[in-house]
């Protein structure tokens, strides 16, 4: 008799232990298809895709929370600018790289308190070299910094770049102290997040001030309003 009780109070053990197993893989499971959006997929998080993608300049459609071929398209193509996996789902990665989900919720309070920093310090330059221009304008100011950023001929980090000798007016003449106004930080975030207006530069200058003949000489980009990017 007590035989049977002990392998009665086993199997009890062993079916809850089983049971609650199986919960924890249903709720992480569970978890992760609400942080994935791709073909077929509906809602807010997919019109949220769909704005920031159009507003950048990778997607053409309408903004009507559908993730269709369109939106896989601009997906895809937003993976591909920004060295990420090339699949049209717009996972934890693509989702980060978007601005969607802060840092902060998927790295701790310290990268969100760095991240902070970063843009705060991109907008206090885009302000200092941009202010008064058109808002892509300044966009791509910032996106100067984060192509400098990626590239192996710079140091790699936002403040690197900034701050080496010589590398921005903004710097040299103290305006990089200046508090940034609210386009200047929207812009810095925008480039932070993948918005490349400036078509991969890693120069610009203003033709109608610049004195550097070198500067001249590198392939244009594109012109925005007073400043000519080029690489």
């Amino acid at each position: 008799m007590l035989k049977n009780k002990r392998k009665i109070t086993i199997f009890c053990v062993i079916a809850m232990v089983a049971i609650l197993i199986t919960a924890i893989i249903l709720f992480f499971k569970n978890k992760s298809v609400e942080t994935l959006s791709k073909y077929g997929s509906r809602g807010s998080e997919v019109t949220q895709i769909q704005t920031k993608l159009k507003r950048w300049g990778y997607y053409n459609g309408n903004i009507d929370g559908i993730y269709g071929t369109q939106t896989v398209n601009a997906v895809k193509y937003f993976q591909r600018k920004n060295g990420l996996s090339v699949d049209g789902i717009a996972g934890p990665a693509t989702l980060k790289a978007m601005g969607i989900y802060g840092s902060s919720s998927s790295s701790g309070s310290g990268s969100g308190t760095s991240n902070s920093s970063n843009v705060n310090l991109l907008a206090r330059l885009i302000y200092g070299e941009a202010r008064g221009e058109p808002y892509t304008g300044q966009v791509a100011v910032g996106a100067v910094v984060m192509n400098r950023v990626k590239s192996s001929s710079f140091p790699n980090s936002i403040s690197g770049v900034i701050y080496a000798s010589g590398a921005f007016d903004a710097v040299r003449d103290g305006q990089i102290n200046l508090a940034p106004n609210s386009d200047a930080k929207k812009a810095a975030q925008d480039a932070i997040n993948g918005w490349d207006p400036s078509y991969g530069a890693i120069y610009y200058f203003n033709p109608s001030t610049a004195t550097n003949k070198w500067i001249w000489s590198r392939p244009m980009t594109v012109t925005i309003g007073r400043h000519r990017f080029c690489k």
